[in-house]
């Protein structure tokens, strides 16, 4: 922990990682195919975790294979571990595209999981060759520094994800109200524009068009931006962060980097005000017509 906090405070690197996030958002700019291709968002689910499975996997494999050192095992080792090097190749691209997205103390742990994982893939690109050339001795002590340069980088990964929460759905611990709640009197709410209200401390997007009103959560679920300060078109509302967009009526992920949708709230008019309750997921991009119907939430989780 003293590490991490050491590194999340080195403001030298800044200049530097911030010329290489301009370099990585032209070769990925937001809004385009290849940036959803990397985060993960035609799966649903970021991309460059399930990658490094298959890095981490393959290079451990190898190097538990080179411990039993018999010709057999060798030639397996050898295998694996240049599938684990040509996977690196679009983990890392997919990591980049992630830590484009980052700033701060975030963004300076990850560019030292960058380079750690640079830094193990140039070792055993180096052990592949040794292989080749058939210094097997030379080409195990490389195999063990890249996988342990590799563990201390996915001790930094860990870092990101769990405890700065990276790549997490920032709404997963909203409070929902599960009852119908009221948020705004009906003549507060204007036509066309994003409000942004709260229930229970959480913050709630409106939007009303026609007689159709729209509520969903005011967090976007890559990095937690407000969605109220983005903008509205077709009936999806753009974040200002980083571009995600998602459909006002189901929450739905139309454009990445994110690949969680946003919460949806149920809506209706009563006495004068604007009430929501929560969605469950299960129930998101379906809608009901009568404010009276039974809820599922009596159902439990």
């Amino acid at each position: 922990m003293r590490l991490t906090t050491r590194i999340e405070q080195m403001e030298s690197v800044d200049p530097f990682a911030r010329l290489v996030q301009k370099l990585v958002s032209r070769a990925v700019p937001q809004q385009s195919l290849q940036k959803d291709l990397l985060s993960g968002t035609w799966i649903g689910r970021p991309l460059h975790p399930i990658l490094t499975d298959v890095v981490i996997g393959t290079w451990i494999s190898a190097f538990l294979l080179d411990l039993l050192s018999d010709e057999r095992t060798e030639r397996a080792a050898d295998r694996l571990l240049s599938i684990g090097n040509v996977s690196a190749l679009p983990t890392i691209a997919a990591g980049l595209s992630d830590w484009s997205d980052l700033w701060g103390a975030q963004q300076r742990v990850g560019s030292a999981h960058a380079l750690g994982n640079t830094a193990a893939l140039c070792l055993q690109i180096l052990s592949s060759r040794a292989r080749k050339n058939g210094s097997r001795k030379a080409a195990k002590l490389l195999t063990l520094a890249a996988v342990g340069i590799g563990g201390g980088s996915a001790y930094l990964g860990g870092h990101l994800s769990f405890v700065n929460g990276v790549g997490v759905n920032r709404t997963a611990f909203e409070a929902w109200p599960q009852e119908w709640m009221p948020v705004i009197a009906d003549d507060d709410l204007p036509e066309g524009t994003l409000i942004e209200s709260k229930v229970n401390e959480v913050r709630v997007l409106l939007y009303k068009e026609g007689e159709e009103i729209y509520a969903l959560s005011d967090r976007c679920t890559h990095r937690g931006c407000r969605l109220h300060l983005g903008q509205v078109k077709d009936l999806s509302v753009e974040c200002s962060c980083h571009g995600s967009i998602f459909r006002l009526s189901d929450g739905a992920v139309i454009r990445g980097p994110a690949t969680v949708p946003a919460p949806v709230y149920e809506v209706r008019r009563r006495d004068g005000r604007i009430e929501v309750r929560r969605l469950l997921r299960s129930q998101w991009g379906t809608k009901r017509t009568d404010p009276n119907q039974p809820s599922r939430d009596q159902e439990g989780p």
